[in-house]
């Protein structure tokens, strides 16, 4: 599946919450390859208990959500679950 682009100043800030409607935390940044421009992972900060509970890498106190495990962005930014391990 491929996301529209987007400026990354439109997606932080959201909320991350997964296909189920669990939240998980909100976007603070993202990293992508500097090379080649491709979004690697969401920074994903104040973590919820429950996304606290994921077993999901972390840099620095934030959630790394990879890029692949994107649904969807609008209001939120709606993740798989399945695809964050």
């Amino acid at each position: 599946m491929t996301l529209e682009k987007r400026p990354s100043k439109e997606i932080v800030g959201k909320l991350v919450v997964t296909k189920e409607g669990k939240r998980i935390g909100a976007v603070t940044d993202v990293s992508f390859e500097a090379r080649t421009g491709e979004l690697i992972h969401l920074l994903v900060s104040s973590a919820t208990p429950y996304g606290s509970s994921l077993n999901v890498e972390s840099r620095e106190g934030s959630l790394l959500v990879p890029y692949s495990a994107i649904l969807a962005i609008g209001d939120f930014v709606v993740v798989s679950e399945e695809d964050m391990r």
